[in-house]
């Protein structure tokens, strides 16, 4: 069986085609450009291959209520070209295989899920520090959705005494993405966050921010497991003083296992840049196999 995944980035898009094990046989990537020019270029990739469906992660915010006028659209997204755009309805109307959609964050922590970090668990949150920040959850096996998917890169956290920036988020000033994305740490400290020392105070800032919302993760949500991945993270520093900084906060509130165990409860992603490509892929198996009559969702 030929799986197509598509993980729609708003930088660049990833196309991949695999195997309902997770293998994956070629994949190619391209910048985010206007829709019409980026879908031809999907459309032209997966022209070589027999698909039997097709899993699809797309930058956001996205509509994924099904009984939505706009269910399928990106909505209020900051990329002009792509606000209100009926990016599902324009695949569909291209293939007509079995379609399953979700947010590019959603595909990575299901790709985590079932071939990655979290494969023996049944829950996990996989967080993307990078251009922006986004957080998936996985819950008894299946992506968390609501009226709409989880906006994790949005809370508030207590501000650091030491930091005075005002925050990059375009909604929301200082909200966690406004403070810790990679676009904060660059107007921060004007230098981008791989070129930072290790001993740079922005490092404690980061972390303190970052652990902030991994409590609030924790105590809501109650994750197996928790994966950080995207271009911060890749600074692997990073990861110790997150986990100090978490035991601080949570101070022993809960006393689970897991929580004595930081070094494995968080942990980085083992799917690198293919996470997406295999969440897409088996997020589309799973479609099928519970919509075995359904060509598209």
């Amino acid at each position: 069986m030929l799986i197509g995944a598509v993980e729609a980035g708003g930088t660049k898009f990833v196309c991949g085609v695999g195997n309902e094990k997770g293998d994956i046989i070629d994949y190619t990537s391209f910048p985010t450009t206007g829709p019409e020019q980026t879908l031809y270029a999907v459309y032209d990739y997966f022209s070589a291959y027999n698909l039997q469906a097709l899993g699809v992660g797309s930058f956001g915010p996205i509509d994924l209520d099904s009984q939505s006028k706009t269910y399928g659209y990106i909505t209020a997204t900051p990329k002009r070209a792509w606000t209100n755009y009926p990016f599902l309805q324009m695949l569909k109307e291209h293939f007509s295989i079995p379609i399953a959609f979700s947010t590019d964050v959603n595909i990575a922590a299901f790709g985590e899920y079932t071939f990655g970090a979290a494969r023996d668990l049944n829950s996990c949150i996989y967080m993307t520090v990078g251009t922006g920040i986004g957080v998936g959850a996985v819950v008894g096996g299946d992506i968390l959705h609501g009226m709409s998917h989880p906006e994790m890169g949005h809370i508030f956290v207590k501000r650091h005494p030491r930091d005075s920036f005002s925050g990059v988020c375009s909604y929301h000033g200082d909200c966690l993405e406004g403070l810790a994305s990679g676009p904060a740490i660059e107007q921060r400290w004007n230098e981008k966050a791989y070129n930072l020392p290790v001993q740079h105070q922005g490092w404690e800032i980061e972390a303190d921010y970052l652990a902030q919302a991994l409590m609030n993760y924790i105590l809501i949500l109650s994750p197996k497991r928790i994966i950080l991945g995207g271009g911060v993270m890749k600074q692997t520093h990073l990861f110790p003083m997150i986990r100090r900084k978490l035991d601080f906060y949570m101070n022993n509130y809960i006393q689970h296992p897991l929580l004595q165990e930081l070094d494995t409860y968080i942990v980085p992603a083992s799917l690198g840049d293919l996470a997406g490509l295999k969440g897409g892929i088996a997020f589309a198996k799973q479609f099928i196999t519970r919509n075995p009559k359904t060509t598209s969702e």
